[in-house]
């Protein structure tokens, strides 16, 4: 089987994630780096969006769930990856990165960060 991989690469939100109060309240800047693996081979011959993963629908999947806090990024990261391999049953893989700017952590770390990869 032919994959075909689409990225979605430094997606930018403004959320309320976070274990501390004030992350919740004040909020923070996420970005988002997604990967997905598919069988594409139909997509690349007929140049139909209906036979591929289409990006814009699959933001606004993430999008939707960026809205919901979440007190952890690896809690944020599994839901968005349920959503998909719900919605599209035709991934094989996934990686997501979910970082944190300026995490309140005590020193100078421009961004925290959590990964997520599956193949199946």
């Amino acid at each position: 089987m032919q994959k075909g991989t689409i990225e979605l690469i430094g997606v930018d939100f403004f959320a309320y994630h976070g274990v501390g109060a004030a992350e919740q309240q004040v909020g923070n800047r996420y970005t988002l780096d997604l990967k997905l693996s598919a069988d594409l081979l139909k997509a690349c011959q007929t140049d139909n969006v209906q036979h591929t993963i289409d990006y814009a629908e699959v933001y606004q999947l993430l999008a939707q769930e960026m809205k919901t806090p979440s007190h952890l990024l690896e809690h944020l990261a599994y839901k968005m990856v349920q959503i998909l391999k719900k919605t599209y049953p035709q991934i094989s893989y996934i990686y997501l990165k979910v970082s944190k700017h300026n995490p309140p952590i005590g020193s100078l770390a421009a961004k925290t960060a959590f990964v997520w990869e599956e193949s199946w």
